[in-house]
């Protein structure tokens, strides 16, 4: 068996592939800059200690002049490396180069796992994270963990829910479905009177099929790297196939799409009437905004109720996204640099900029329990109270999920089993089977134990 530092080091290589090939990028980094001048922002306090920052939400420079102006012992010199894949590219020929990466840089939740296996990351519980943990629930930090390790700050989530349109739900009387088989019946009802698809299973987003197979009770992965790489990989469980035979089964009768999402077609669907539902998360009705959703003739048609649920008198909140401040194990100063990834986006001005302009659903509790965002009325949803009576329960009932640091092959091999279910050459009972047995390969051969 390969001990720790070799599999972090062969799983380094695989990971760069065609990216190691490239010259690292220091624009924005650490590694030893003590005065970097190449800040998207300014700087108003210039003597002070500066620490650099990977970032790209839309409101990053709001928040980190925020942040500048109420410090005096720390400045943030932000730069925007891209968004998602984009910077996470530049931060992988960081991390190959051993130069180049920011003190502190943005992660999905989902991303944390695959650089702290590359030890590219400071675990934060005994750099300030005791005196921030009570501001967060206990999902939110799971979420952040590997095993007994904290690996980032948290900014935002994406509890789920179910997006719908009135108009369709109106016109074919129907009722917010409250559990699966009921979304199935409504599906069908619709259908029948020559309605639009109510659904879509979208094969490039294997992220939000995973949630859903947490939702019923699936634990797709367990990793702790206490246990000198082991992994245990449960992807044709049960409850794994109830969800993808559920799915397969909508499909086959031609209830919901099969359409990539994030997509201009997908758009075009959503802003045409194609779809009855879109099932997604808090952070949707920015997403559709931004795109051109509710703007024109299908503005105040948009609604949002729970996500179904598969036994109602047990649910299960899921989350879809979501993002956090990481320390990197490039930067110079790492207990300076915790201070910046705990305190950017966590005061009170940026967080409710955050929410008001739909940007991001703020994980930290003290906007969970603040009447002003509990009742807040969406306009995308034409006044509907959607944090009270949708994304808060779900938010303060999910219990946090354990990624892999090997999820980008998993999700790429996800898409892969989903498109097979969307084409008819697999069941989804098949397509996890298959999926099992490549996941558990992809894993041997980099190193690790599968449990």
């Amino acid at each position: 068996m390969k001990t720790k530092q070799v599999l972090a080091a062969s799983l380094a290589l695989l990971l760069t592939g065609a990216i190691a090939a490239c010259s690292g990028d220091d624009s924005g980094g650490g590694g030893g800059q003590d005065k970097p001048t190449n800040c998207t922002n300014t700087i108003p306090k210039p003597d002070a200690p500066v620490v650099t920052l990977w970032a790209w939400y839309p409101n990053t420079q709001l928040v980190v002049d925020n942040f500048n102006k109420a410090h005096d012992d720390v400045q943030v010199c932000w730069t925007n490396a891209g968004a998602g894949g984009d910077e996470y590219d530049k931060f992988q020929t960081a991390i190959t180069a051993g130069k180049g990466a920011p003190d502190v840089v943005m992660l999905e939740a989902d991303r944390i796992a695959t650089f702290q296996i590359q030890k590219a990351l400071v675990d934060l519980t005994d750099k300030g994270y005791q005196d921030v943990k009570a501001n967060f629930s206990e999902g939110a930090w799971k979420d952040l963990s590997v095993g007994s390790g904290v690996y980032g700050a948290p900014i935002d989530g994406g509890p789920m829910g179910m997006i719908y349109r009135k108009d369709v739900f109106d016109k074919y009387k129907i009722t917010p479905p409250t559990t699966w088989a009921e979304y199935e019946t409504a599906a069908q009802k619709v259908k029948d009177a020559g309605g639009p698809l109510f659904g879509d299973f979208p094969a490039n987003q294997p992220a939000y099929v995973t949630a859903l197979l947490y939702q019923n009770g699936a634990q797709p992965f367990t990793y702790d790297p206490a246990n000198k790489g082991e992994i245990s990989i449960k992807l044709n469980d049960d409850a794994s196939k109830k969800v993808l035979d559920y799915w397969a089964g909508l499909v086959k009768k031609g209830l919901v799409g099969k359409q990539d999402q994030f997509t201009p077609e997908y758009i075009a669907g959503v802003i045409g009437g194609k779809y009855g539902t879109y099932l997604s998360a808090a952070w949707a009705p920015g997403y559709l905004q931004g795109a051109g959703v509710g703007k024109g003739a299908d503005a105040k048609v948009w609604a949002t109720a729970p996500l179904p649920q598969w036994d109602p008198a047990n649910p299960v909140s899921v989350n879809w996204g979501g993002s956090a401040f990481s320390v990197t194990s490039q930067a110079k100063d790492p207990a300076l640099a915790a201070k910046v990834a705990f305190g950017v986006y966590a005061d009170d001005a940026s967080l409710k900029d955050g929410w008001e302009n739909q940007i991001i659903f703020p994980l930290n509790l003290k906007v969970l329990k603040d009447p002003a965002f509990i009742d807040a009325k969406v306009g995308f949803f034409d006044g509907q109270q959607a944090n009270k009576e949708v994304y808060v329960p779900a938010a303060n009932a999910y219990k946090g999920m354990t990624y892999t640091p090997i999820g980008q092959y998993f999700y790429t091999a996800f898409t892969k089993q989903i498109a097979a279910i969307n084409d008819g050459s697999k069941t989804g009972s098949e397509a996890a089977d298959a999926l099992q047995e490549d996941v558990v390969k992809y894993a041997t051969e980099q190193g690790l134990t599968v449990k």
